[in-house]
């Protein structure tokens, strides 16, 4: 059974063809997975478009993918069905699904005469979600992007399924992204509420009262770059001010502003001189925000098997010390082996990056 299903002419145009014989009313579509409406595609007969919602009865049946006319389509007719509310579909032949990797990892290690006699499925699809975990963060191909541009509030929300930046930029008209550094020159703690004594408020329940925003961060993002666009102005004054003036650091000799993250509000925060420019995040993700994020690059489908075979095997009794030791040394054989072949690395282009290298710099 081959591991690609439908056709070409779905995967690159979603939709599909039949050819009328003048007495066939019937006709069944292959679409994975089958759409749900009759309203999810349009239909085309010899280029022109039906209109479906005149059908009389059910042209369409949802769960068997059969379009049904209300009269055969004539001799040699041209019949095109379209999706149009679809879920994008292409690329995904690189990935394998967590369903299929538990279920190819029960038929090949659990079960008699297998090294994991037994094992319930619970068990095996823990594993298998902590190994797309573990294996998302240096292994996987799992850094993702969101673009926005930023608001009056200089803030950014966090995604849902955010684990650490890898970079932050913002692009100029060309498209060029140009890297933001982070900042440690401040922090947003959470602000305590004092009373002119300056002994601490409570509320009637005995818990602290505290303000809802901290000032220091918003003082520091609005005035740390004034005029970050003259390096002789702003920055410099401001780098003189917070040290030294032949003391500066090189995360703040540039002009693209800074950021902070502040990770127990979920928030990103930026200088005032990037108000209103486009800002890139891209994030490591751990792979199991969604049901389709749990995937799996095929180059690193040994090495999630191996992974769930050695953390099922540790963690029960009565299994001898040499065989976890077996699969512990499988494992990272298998996971540095996945490391490689998701690295991508082409030897035309090194070759080419290394030519740039030789160049002499003339003084």
């Amino acid at each position: 059974m081959p591991l690609f299903t439908g056709t070409q002419q779905q995967y690159y145009n979603n939709s599909q063809s039949f050819t009328g014989n003048g007495s066939t009313t019937a006709f069944t579509l292959t679409f994975s997975p089958l759409p749900t409406l009759i309203t999810d595609f349009k239909i085309f007969v010899n280029g022109s478009e039906l209109n479906t919602s005149l059908y009389d009865g059910t042209p369409y049946n949802a769960s068997t993918g059969v379009i049904t006319f209300d009269t055969a389509p004539v001799n040699g007719a041209s019949i095109l069905v379209r999706q149009t509310n679809f879920s994008e579909q292409t690329g995904n032949y690189q990935f394998i699904g967590i369903d299929d990797i538990i279920n190819n990892f029960i038929v090949s290690y659990v079960g008699e005469d297998k090294i994991i006699p037994k094992a319930r499925r619970a068990d095996i699809a823990f594993h298998a979600q902590r190994g797309i975990q573990e294996l998302s963060y240096d292994t996987f191909k799992s850094i993702k992007a969101q673009e926005i541009e930023i608001p009056p509030s200089l803030t950014m929300k966090l995604p849902h399924d955010y684990v650490n930046y890898v970079k932050l930029a913002w692009k100029d008209s060309s498209g060029i992204e140009h890297i933001i550094y982070p900042t440690g020159k401040t922090s947003n703690p959470t602000a305590i509420l004092q009373a002119e004594n300056f002994d601490y408020n409570f509320d009637s329940d005995g818990s602290l009262l505290v303000a809802q925003n901290s000032d220091s961060l918003r003082d520091f993002i609005n005035t740390a770059q004034t005029s970050a666009s003259d390096p002789s102005d702003g920055l410099y004054d401001f780098m003189t001010d917070a040290g030294s003036r032949f003391g500066i650091s090189p995360e703040h000799a540039q002009s693209n502003g800074v950021f902070y993250i502040d990770s127990a509000r979920g928030t990103i925060h930026f200088s005032s001189d990037l108000n209103t420019k486009t800002i890139i995040l891209k994030y490591i993700s751990d792979s199991l925000g969604t049901d389709a994020e749990m995937i799996v690059h095929k180059f690193a489908e040994e090495a999630m098997y191996k992974y769930m075979a050695h953390a099922i095997l540790s963690t029960r009794a009565n299994v001898q010390e040499y065989i976890v030791a077996r699969f512990k040394k499988e494992k990272f054989t298998a996971i540095r082996t996945a490391k490689l072949r998701l690295s991508n690395l082409k030897i035309e282009e090194l070759s080419q990056v290394m030519r740039g290298k030789s160049k002499q710099i003339k003084h």
